[in-house]
């Protein structure tokens, strides 16, 4: 397999070996989410879709164009619920969508992309959305759900290629999975791995990414394709792994003392992480360890945190 700096971090289809791709969408911030191509003799199978219909769109007709161009999707492994993973689904009515018991629950229950077209439609043109997702057209959007599920573990073939299909959520969100080619050495992570950027925690706990993360680490792997950011290998998994136990230390010290989850986040040193993007993650991540450490956890209003964060990019902006 090809040394980590074969790859630059360019928008586009790149060459893992043997018939696998990943399709990477710098800078890789909100929504910028990277998708697997796993060839075989008869049938191809995705590793996620792309945030809205025009992305996926482009996405197929690269492959086509730089695979052969009579590439068919027999299967679309989802990683996880989020939309900027899923939302290309309905490109391919005849493939199976493979997913988790947890993803598929949780995507039913997803904000659907009509609505999200609705909240950029309406608002002001400075609005924090517009700056985040307004690159993305979710107008027109039906939403494809998992037809084939599983719990925990699910083995697959792609020609000669097995596919360990290992559920590690929650974590990121309720049921997060990993694509892993033993034989090829290469591991299409979802949101399990942002690289050079933080993560978020939106369902946690965060020990159970901590997990995660020494999953990965205890397999053989040479390439680590995250959900985010560039093509990487292992040493980005111990970088996340470490960022967690920094932030759950840190924060958990600051919960015993009774500051609140905003004034944790604020007052965290992460300047071991400064060239990381989005920083204002740390927010959400700084509250996931308060939600896990309280005996009464309350869950916070979405609207609310993305508000803080906003708060956060300004302040750090002029700061």
């Amino acid at each position: 397999m090809p040394g980590i700096k074969k790859w630059q971090y360019t928008k586009g289809l790149h060459e893992i070996g043997n018939g696998i791709y990943a399709y990477l969408q710098p800078d890789g911030g909100w929504g910028w989410s990277n998708a697997g191509l796993i060839t075989g003799d008869d049938s191809n199978t995705l590793v996620d879709t792309l945030y809205d219909l025009q992305l996926t769109h482009e996405m197929y007709k690269t492959m086509q164009q730089q695979v052969t161009s009579h590439l068919s999707i027999g299967n679309i492994i989802n990683t996880h619920s989020d939309g900027d993973h899923t939302n290309g689904n309905q490109l391919f009515p005849e493939a199976t969508i493979i997913a988790s018991k947890s993803t598929a629950e949780e995507m039913r229950h997803a904000v659907p992309p009509q609505v999200m077209a609705d909240m950029l439609k309406k608002a002001p043109p400075q609005a924090p959305i517009r700056k985040r997702l307004g690159a993305f057209d979710f107008n027109g959007i039906s939403q494809r759900f998992p037809t084939e599920t599983f719990d925990r573990e699910k083995n697959i073939v792609v020609g000669e290629k097995q596919v360990r299909l290992l559920e590690v959520g929650p974590a990121h969100t309720l049921g997060d999975t990993l694509a892993y080619l033993p034989k090829e050495k290469v591991i299409f992570t979802g949101d399990i791995v942002f690289a050079e950027a933080h993560p978020v925690v939106w369902a946690g706990p965060i020990s159970n990414w901590i997990t995660a993360c020494n999953t990965i680490l205890a397999l053989d792997i040479d390439v680590v394709v995250p959900g985010h950011g560039p093509i990487t290998d292992l040493s980005a998994v111990e970088k996340l792994k470490n960022y967690f136990l920094y932030i759950f230390d840190e924060a958990s010290k600051r919960y015993q003392a009774g500051m609140s989850a905003l004034d944790a986040a604020y007052e965290i040193n992460y300047d071991m992480f400064a060239s990381w993007k989005n920083s204002e993650r740390m927010i959400p991540n700084v509250m996931a360890v308060y939600r896990d450490l309280s005996t009464t956890p309350e869950p916070e209003n979405v609207h609310t945190i993305f508000a803080w964060m906003d708060q956060w990019e300004q302040r750090h902006q002029e700061g």
